[in-house]
């Protein structure tokens, strides 16, 4: 409610597409596949937007280095993988609370702004990512996580339904999203390209769904 005019704020029409939750695209870098021992590294974030025809777009990215917790561990492998350098300082790294704190605070401005309940967290592969930012949550003593504890939207499983394809690049050609390989496995690109997947699918299942009703 708006306190100055008495006047219920109108919620915008996203609140009322995914049952009051506020779809947020993640991608994450780690030092390997546990959230509880293994370091976080990138982390970035699509909040997604919905105009007034109901067509989903990506909106504000975010993004931070992410420095690794105190006896984090870190897999060679997973560096080689990725080609991060944590101790490399022209990275500009903050501390995960700083990073989580951040991010959680543009969320939850979005939440209000937008008349949702709750963010619900999108990825590939959207476990992964979930138990990183939970398990990160948890060790930094972040009370006000805006995520959705286990309920996630996961791309793998829309793409394999909509396309017949699990990896992101290969989903990227099929629904003919431009995808830079090289650019790949940094959770910057990663998740500007998951947003655009993911906006896709559902701009395309509602174009079929109103084709279906006419």
């Amino acid at each position: 409610m708006n306190t100055e005019t008495g006047k219920v704020k109108e919620k915008s029409p996203i609140a009322g597409r995914f049952r009051g939750y506020l779809p947020v695209v993640i991608d994450l870098e780690t030092g390997g596949f546990n959230p509880s021992t293994d370091a976080l590294l990138e982390l970035a974030a699509v909040i997604i937007n919905m105009d007034d025809a109901g067509k989903l777009q990506p909106g504000e990215h975010l993004f931070y280095n992410v420095e690794p917790f105190a006896n984090a561990n870190i897999e060679q492998s997973s560096l080689e993988f990725t080609g991060i350098d944590p101790l490399n300082p022209l990275r500009g790294a903050v501390p995960e609370k700083e990073a989580l704190t951040g991010i959680f605070r543009k969320i939850r401005t979005e939440i209000r702004r937008t008349g949702c309940n709750r963010a619900i967290l999108v990825a590939h592969n959207a476990s992964f990512d979930l138990g990183f930012i939970n398990a990160a949550a948890t060790r930094n003593n972040i009370k006000r996580n805006p995520f959705h504890p286990f309920s996630t939207l996961d791309t793998v499983s829309l793409s394999g339904l909509v396309f017949g394809q699990t990896v992101l690049a290969r989903a990227c050609a099929s629904a003919g999203i431009e995808f830079n390989e090289k650019e790949a496995h940094s959770a910057n690109y990663d998740c500007d390209k998951t947003a655009e997947v993911f906006c896709y699918i559902v701009n395309r299942w509602k174009k079929l769904a109103s084709a279906a009703e006419t």
